[in-house]
């Protein structure tokens, strides 16, 4: 198996009219949104078919064929040098949103991938290309996130098919109506053969842009772990009840929310947020006798974020015990770190030596589709800084030549992809 190389100087030239392409289909795709007036797709809905709409001729006049999968997922495919029976490696990430999103989070790593393929120029690989946009990542429409990434992976549960969206219509439901409109979809799994998967996506933080850097090359997903906390005291007249002897659940919670972000603070990667917080009666002038808040902590690794967690929640129930406030705290999501897979991104730091950037390794803090597919399949990220670290949002931006070097490093991944097999298959050989 041999590999053919492109020059760097015609790369530079192809990366960037590709970054210019690529930000053009962006800002054409942030035009299809269920919602007039602010971006918004949600799984399986009109927007997001009017987004396969108008990326199925982009891949097609690339020389790729192009399908929707069971699960909404779009799927396009190109071939590799020898055809069938080859390693497959997957490019993608979302294409679904929050709402009043911004056009790049996740929409960017689905058009990397088909950028890359175009920046190809016709070369077809020792390996076949997938392209994946992931129907749902977010959990806008049901509350559960990655139903596109976890029915790839065959890991839709019954809990999760039985969620319900505003309407009542469960998971089960919409996929079941889908198939019955699309009769030509696709079997929504994994083919065998997968060998890697490669997601690039905005870095949703300031990381990047504090280092004047424009890429990063990630190598674990933090992990999460979300409480409910309620604290409960006494509610009572603010003008007739002496400050010696309030029971207030809202200053019992603020004072913990203090000692947690010192407890986050003292304590490297872990982050801490209290993001909901809420008070009742809720009176202007009622001492609140019941404050109810939420807890979000993360880190890269499953035992600090759990000793954190523990540490954040024992010292909620001593400021309630110094205050006569009752807390009661229940843990309602957990998701374990990933540490992405290491020949993976051993690639992903030659690839960006090869194209003239320092790698930087990173951890991700928010979630990507790749927490869902690494289990299964060797994967690797590549955080583009995005200015301000401003994501979730209209204002959320990304730079062209940021886009150029990201271009530029995922086509020397290919490359150092299909050496890595050449080299794995030999090894086998052996």
């Amino acid at each position: 198996m041999s590999v053919t190389v492109t020059t760097d100087s015609l790369r530079a030239a192809i990366t960037r009219d590709g970054a210019m392409t690529l930000l053009a289909r962006s800002a054409a795709i942030a035009g299809c949104t269920d919602k007039p007036g602010e971006i918004l797709r949600t799984f399986l809905s009109p927007a997001m078919e009017q987004v396969h709409q108008r990326i199925r001729p982009w891949c097609e006049a690339a020389g790729m064929t192009v399908s929707t999968d069971s699960a909404g997922n779009l799927r396009a495919i190109y071939s590799s040098a020898s055809g069938k029976d080859s390693p497959r490696l997957l490019i993608g990430s979302h294409l679904d949103t929050v709402p009043n999103a911004g056009a790049y989070d996740g929409v960017l790593g689905v058009l990397m991938g088909l950028a890359l393929v175009e920046g190809l120029g016709g070369r077809r690989m020792p390996y076949a290309i997938e392209v994946i946009g992931f129907s749902d990542e977010e959990g806008t429409r049901f509350g559960v996130p990655f139903i596109g990434s976890r029915a790839v992976v065959n890991r839709l549960s019954d809990v999760l098919l039985e969620s319900k969206d505003a309407d009542g219509i469960t998971v089960h439901e919409a996929l079941s109506s889908y198939a019955a409109t699309n009769p030509g979809a696709t079997e929504s799994l994994l083919v065998s053969g997968t060998a890697g998967y490669l997601e690039f996506h905005i870095e949703q933080g300031p990381v990047l842009e504090s280092k004047d850097l424009a890429l990063g090359v990630v190598d674990a997903l933090a992990g999460q772990s979300r409480c409910h906390l309620v604290f409960e005291g006494h509610a009572g007249h603010a003008g007739t009840t002496p400050m010696r002897l309030r029971r207030d659940a809202l200053s019992a919670a603020v004072e913990w929310m203090t000692r947690c972000e010192m407890i986050a603070s003292s304590v490297e990667g872990l982050v801490a947020t209290v993001g909901q917080i809420s008070a009742e009666p809720g009176g202007v002038n009622v001492i609140p006798g019941v404050a109810r808040c939420s807890l979000d902590v993360r880190h890269a690794d499953d035992a600090v974020r759990n000793d954190a967690v523990k540490t954040i929640l024992d010292e909620a129930r001593a400021v309630g015990s110094r205050r006569g406030i009752s807390v009661q705290a229940e843990e309602s999501h957990t998701q374990p770190a990933v540490h992405l897979d290491p020949e993976m991104i051993s690639i992903a730091d030659r690839a960006s030596r090869q194209a003239g950037y320092a790698p930087m390794r990173m951890t991700s803090g928010a979630g990507h589709d790749a927490m869902v597919i690494a289990p299964y399949v060797p994967s690797a990220m590549v955080f583009l800084r995005n200015p301000g670290g401003v994501s979730h949002h209209p204002d959320e931006s990304v730079l062209e030549p940021d886009v150029a070097a990201a271009i530029h490093v995922g086509l020397c991944f290919l490359d150092e992809f299909a050496v890595f097999l050449e080299t794995k298959e030999s090894g086998l050989r052996a």
